[in-house]
């Protein structure tokens, strides 16, 4: 086995390769593939009368595009010089891609939560993600690219500073290691901002099955039913309900064992297809209502198409041949604990897709608005809990070992974050004009 000091260097010698500084060099690559036509080109297997709804939430501000656009901004990554220090990515480390959600304990953990794009690759396209979502989001908030650049620096800034930690610990305490929320309001010195965050994570804690149940769902003729609300929940088509069927079939067969008599506890009572995202737009989603005990014992799950990642035609062949087994491992290996109705199958036409539950105190920030302050804490949680998922899957002491001490990689993250944040704007404005001239169909307000 290969010592940590030997590890240390290996990750230092990385550095003659790929300087740490190279990281802010970034311009966009004179080939560089229309923004719009890669979106378009990710349409053409998505259910067509939803696509006009992921155009409008995408033209909704930079963020909101950028958050739709990992498929464009990977291929600015896979151009870009790489360390080649492997982890199990999570390809979409947007900084509304983290949350809250509860541990099988039910504790309150903050975390990554959406894998559709995880996939093993370069760890700094992670951070470099997330950081270009933070410079955004300060634009976006009418902060100056001094503030905007300052919140993308204390990200990158955490994440080393977190990797160089868990470098340190022992394999099962980084395994176990956890952000658990508790250790989020002391973070808070000012009143009115601790207040604002306690806010949010009670509203998280009552997020639900019990919760939804009065929010998505009536009595019909006796039966509890699905609330219908087109074109973001409707009812499903004779086709899509023996699809549905086929599908949670087989779903209950990936799950463990305990799990599954769990599951056969409860009862099918009635399903529906969601609208689901910004990115995931377009792709089939389901809601599946199930009762248990009596009519106030549910579960909701959520039964969601799993298409291969964006970042699968820029890097070696991860080895899964099922994009819903992919998902399910990839948030297994990241997340510090991971929903217990996690599982994948197959449907019709052989498509993939992934289960878990709809609601278990998921709750995400109020990232549109967040004072200066604010969002740089929250940028400096989200590089924490990225450094926690990549010190399980990859080498952490050999990224430990790149990174280094100073703040070199940092300050490189951080000019590369404005300046992708610059090209986002520009990207968002050939889609507003691509809407405007007729090019693109969008619903906008949906």
């Amino acid at each position: 086995m290969t010592s940590p000091a030997e590890r240390l260097r290996r990750g230092r010698a990385v550095r003659k390769i790929t300087g740490r500084a190279a990281h802010g060099r970034w311009t966009a690559s004179p080939d560089r593939p229309d923004p719009i036509g890669v979106l378009q080109r990710q349409g053409t297997d998505r259910v067509p009368e939803l696509l006009p709804i992921r155009y409008g939430r995408m033209a909704a501000s930079p963020l909101a595009f950028l958050r739709g656009a990992a498929s464009v901004m990977a291929a600015d990554l896979a151009a870009a010089p790489q360390t080649g220090l492997t982890v199990q990515l999570c390809g979409d480390a947007h900084l509304l891609n983290f949350g809250m959600f509860a541990s099988p304990e039910r504790a309150l953990l903050f975390d990554l939560n959406d894998f559709d794009e995880t996939f093993p690759g370069p760890f700094e396209w992670d951070v470099k993600r997330l950081a270009a979502s933070v410079a955004v989001a300060a634009r976006d908030n009418g902060h100056g690219d001094d503030r905007a650049a300052r919140a993308a620096l204390g990200a990158a800034r955490a994440y080393r500073q977190t990797i160089r930690e868990l470098a340190g610990h022992r394999e099962l305490d980084v395994w176990y290691h956890r952000i658990d929320t508790a250790e989020l309001l002391p973070l808070i010195r000012k009143r009115e901002l601790r207040e604002r965050v306690e806010a949010n994570l009670a509203r998280a804690r009552r997020r639900t099955s019990l919760r939804a149940l009065d929010k998505l769902t009536e009595v019909q003729g006796g039966r509890r039913r699905i609330i219908h609300d087109p074109p973001l929940l409707e009812p499903l088509a004779r086709a899509d309900s023996r699809e549905v069927d086929q599908i949670f079939a087989k779903y209950r067969s990936t799950l463990p064992e305990e799990r599954r008599l769990l599951l056969d506890r409860f009862r099918f009572a009635d399903a529906a297809r969601k609208v689901v995202g910004v990115g995931s737009v377009g792709t089939r989603c389901f809601i599946v209502l199930l009762l248990g005990r009596d009519a106030d014992d549910p579960l909701f799950l959520q039964i969601k198409e799993a298409v291969p990642s964006v970042l699968q035609d820029h890097l070696p062949d991860d080895g899964y041949g099922h994009q819903g087994h992919r998902v399910v491992a990839g948030q297994r290996r990241m997340q510090a604990a991971s929903d217990i109705f996690l599982g994948w199958t197959t449907g019709p036409a052989g498509r993939h897709f992934y289960g878990r539950q709809l609601r278990d105190m998921k709750g995400s920030a109020d990232v549109a608005g967040m004072p200066p302050g604010l969002l740089d804490r929250y940028a400096e949680l989200c590089g924490r809990a990225l450094a926690r998922a990549h010190a399980r899957t990859g080498d952490r002491i050999a990224i430990a070992g790149y990174l280094g001490g100073s703040d070199t990689f940092d300050r490189a993250v951080a000019a590369f974050a404005l300046r992708y944040a610059d090209r986002t704007r520009a990207d968002h404005a050939l889609l507003t004009a691509a809407v405007a001239d007729g090019r693109i169909t969008a619903t906008s307000g949906v």
